[in-house]
Formats: structure tokens, sequence, C-alpha cells
């Protein structure tokens, strides 16, 4: 009886196992157009506003992040991250980053696996490593009984959400969110981010049928693509760009599953979204996160899309106002 139980489930298992590894098979990456992609036209015709060169901080694996470090003359100000979108790099943030350094010491990171040094390109060690690097970097640099700010837009602002409701979310006292990601079934995202990304649908599932199963082996692979547009990748700053992401870095860049948990985790926060945002539907944030959190205050700026919304200047006033409580 024992041995037809085991056999039975080890049958199970392999069919299991079939069933998983066909699913990652039946799908390939593919050569994008970049046609339906989000308008990078206005952030390639930014200059570089940045007054200081990058730095580095050291993560707990020892490897050396690259993240830039504006101080603020002001005493109490609070320390604030700013985290880039899925695809590009801190540099998106030169402008914005300029102007608050009036108002807070300003910490933009490129996380890993974007940027001018990714090693590797797309890709982390293991899920939630994000969360360990931005824990890290806010100990490099908090001053004793400094608040912390943690800000992002799109993927970015998802990240600060999955932070919130993880581990380290208590070292944070405020966030801020332009646009947020909140996760791909959630009522405020578009299908496929309005057409800039691409998920590999079936690899998806098979390695997260292999992740319940604690199968972390093939984690590498790449699971979603970004329709970055050709001027991005043959301009000047082509190289810096990031255009697939492998499936432990994309469950890192985003909340988890049961992302009302995470949103509900959030301490204080404002949300700014652009009524004219091509990937995600900028009416529906307040009513579906004040079901679980009344922690929020929510702005919209008319016709405003969703790269633009972190150069707009009603961002900026926003952010400023948001500030003064935590200096």
């Amino acid at each position: 009886m024992i041995t037809k139980v085991l056999i039975s489930a080890g049958i199970s298992a392999l069919i299991f196992l079939g069933i998983a590894l066909g699913l990652i098979a039946s799908q390939q990456t593919q050569k994008l157009s970049g046609a339906a992609g989000l308008d990078f036209s206005e952030t390639l015709a930014k200059p570089d506003q940045r007054p200081l060169k990058r730095t580095q901080f050291s993560a707990r694996d020892g490897a050396k992040l690259d993240v830039l470090h504006l101080p603020s003359a002001c005493q109490d100000a609070p320390l604030m991250i700013l985290l880039h979108g899925s695809g590009w790099h801190g540099q998106q943030f030169g402008a914005l980053a300029t102007a608050l350094a009036q108002n807070a010491e300003i910490l933009v990171p490129d996380l890993r696996g974007h940027g001018i040094n990714p090693e590797p390109r797309g890709d982390l060690t293991y899920i939630g490593q994000y969360e360990d690097d931005l824990a890290d970097l806010i100990k490099a640099y908090q001053r004793g009984g400094q608040k912390v700010i943690l800000a992002g837009h799109s993927s970015g602002g998802g990240l600060v959400v999955r932070f919130a409701g993880g581990a380290h979310g208590g070292l944070i006292d405020g966030a801020i969110l332009l646009a947020p990601f909140l996760k791909y079934n959630a009522p405020t995202t578009r299908a496929n981010s309005g057409g800039w990304a691409r998920p590999l649908t079936r690899r998806l599932i098979g390695l997260s049928m292999l992740n319940n199963v604690k199968i972390t082996g093939l984690n590498h692979l790449v699971v979603i693509q970004f329709e970055m547009p050709e001027e991005v990748l043959n301009g000047p700053m082509g190289h810096t760009a990031t255009v697939a992401y492998s499936y432990r870095l994309n469950q890192s860049f985003a909340p988890r599953s049961a992302y009302l948990k995470d949103i509900a985790a959030l301490p204080d926060f404002m949300l700014i979204a652009g009524t004219k945002d091509e990937a995600f539907v900028a009416e529906q944030y307040e009513p579906l996160m004040r079901g679980v959190t009344d922690m929020g205050a929510y702005h919209l700026v008319d016709g405003v899309g969703h790269l633009e919304i972190v150069d707009a200047p009603q961002t900026l006033a926003q952010i400023e106002t948001f500030l003064k409580a935590f200096q």
C-alpha cells in the first residue's frame, strides 16, 4: 500500500514538473519594435542637471551600488530616496532631485540590474534583494533620528509599496508614489501597462509553479520585456536602458501577490498621477487604496502623462508641501 502511494506521489510530482517546465520552454523572448512603448521624447530632451557625480554604497552581499547623494543645507531635513521606474535609471530624477535638495537630503540609486553598472543587467540574486538593498542604503546614510521618506515612480512606486509591507517597512516614516505600478491585475493597470510591457505569461506561470514548491534554479530566466523606443536604444543613452527582467527581479520590483496587504502597511503617503497616464488609470488609485488604508492623500494632475508626471511643476509643489510635515 505504501509503495503504491509513493509511486502515485512520484507520478504526480513528475506531471507537475512536466507541466511547469513545458510552460517555461514554450515561450521565448523576441525582438520588440518599441512602437507600442511609452513616450520618452521629453525624457531624452532633458539635460542631465545632477550637480554631483555618483558615489557608491555597500550592500550586504558586498556589491558596490551606484547612488546619487545630494546633501541638504537644512539640518532638520528628512532623508528622501527616489526610486526610478522599469527599464530606466536614476537619471530620470535629475531635475526633481536637484529642486528637492533644498528641503531634503536626497538619495537616487540606480537599482541593482539597471543603469551604467548593472552587473548583470536585468537580474538579481534572489527575490526580495531590492528590499535588502534599500535597507542597507538607509542604514548607510541615515543620521540619528532623521526621518526617512521613500518615493518612487511607476515600478519604483510599486517597490515603495512592497518595502512598506515587508520586513524592513519600519525603517520609513513616509512615502510618495508617482503613478505607481500596483499589480498587473489591479484595476489601476491598463493592459500590459498600456503596451509598454510584454510579459511572457506562460513562463511566469511555470516559474511560479516551481517557486511554490521551493524550486528556484530557473529564476534567472527572462519573464518580461519592455517596448523601449528605438530612439532611446540607438541614442547616446541606449547602453543604460534595461529591456528585459528575470523572474526574480520582476517579482522583487512590485508589491506581493496580496498587494492590498502591502498597501495597507504604508505609512503616511501621498500619491500623484496624471489624468493622461498611458500605463495606468489614475482615477482608480484612490477608490482602490482607500478601501484598505486612510493614510494617503491623492492628487491628479490634469493632462499629464506617465513619464511627464515626474517633472510636472505640480508634482514638485505637492512634494514640497508633503515634506514640511517631516522637518
